[in-house]
């Protein structure tokens, strides 16, 4: 299974699109580091989150878009669900889809996001090819050759999801925009059992910022500390791979940065067009 990250960024992306900071300056000439929001494809059928920079994904990664058949989406802020790009999905705007079917699942607050942003400019004929599913804290839901498990996040909107997902015979535990897992989370991991994930994604949105923040992001600490609990509940281990994501650009992630969090928490920290293969 390929793992695509195409966008490893914050809300803001990197360089931040309204900022001058020493960092952002550095960065706007272009390189590793420019970072745009986050978004992972799953064997070419599965995105998780669905940013304003999707369609800049497409066409530098060189990725079908048109072949997506699912989409899981961790929650309603604009960097995960730009809703507004599907009313393109089809009609002129999009000949021989390679798949005309999207079946897009999320919590109420993003289905409601998806009809409010589509409804001004969004044709029959397209509106006609998507399903919508509503997802619930717990409550596994399968789809294709998938079963996701929604997980609570701490996060500022409403009903955040991180997911734990099954398909293909692989295991992902894909912890984005998130703050460490409630007591919950680990407890229904826990109970679900099985082996060693395959995969793990994390949000290290602060990476070495020590400075007092929100709970609803990470850093290298909080990752740390969430790697050693999977490891005590038999969750991960050292087949598992790791991968660091979500930077934001206050927390500055140099290569210097970036290569010191690999080598202390013995992960594999993501950049734009990463693919990971498990």
């Amino acid at each position: 299974m390929n793992i695509q990250f195409l966008g490893t960024g914050a809300a803001e992306g990197i360089p931040a699109l309204f900022c001058n900071c020493d960092f952002c300056r550095g960065v706007r000439a272009g390189g590793k580091g420019v970072r745009s929001r986050a978004q992972v494809i799953l064997d070419g059928e599965l995105s998780v989150d669905f940013p304003p920079d999707a369609f800049s994904h497409g066409a530098r990664a060189g990725v079908d878009l048109s072949a997506l058949r699912y989409l899981l989406v961790t929650h309603s802020h604009c960097d995960h669900f730009y809703a507004h790009d599907f009313v393109l999905r089809g009609y002129k705007y999009a000949k021989n889809m390679t798949s005309p079917a999207l079946h897009i699942l999320g919590n109420a607050e993003v289905l409601e996001v998806f009809r409010e942003s589509v409804r001004r400019e969004m044709r029959p004929e397209v509106a006609a090819q998507f399903a919508l599913t509503q997802l619930s804290a717990f409550v596994p839901c399968a789809f294709g050759d998938w079963t996701a498990h929604p997980l609570p996040a701490r996060h500022s909107s409403q009903e955040p999801f991180v997911f734990f997902l099954e398909g293909k015979g692989k295991r992902i535990l894909h912890l984005t925009d998130t703050g460490p897992l409630p007591e919950e989370s680990y407890a229904y991991l826990e109970h679900l059992g099985g082996a060693a994930y395959d995969l793990i994604t994390l949000d290290c949105t602060f990476l070495y910022d020590d400075a007092p923040h929100s709970a609803r992001h990470m850093g290298v600490k909080e990752n740390a500390e969430l790697l050693r609990r999977l490891r005590e509940r038999g969750l991960a281990d050292g087949h598992t791979k790791a991968v660091i994501t979500h930077f934001s650009h206050n927390s500055a992630p140099t290569e210097e940065k970036l290569c010191r969090a690999e080598k202390e928490l013995n992960v594999t920290a993501a950049y734009d067009g990463l693919v990971i293969s498990i």
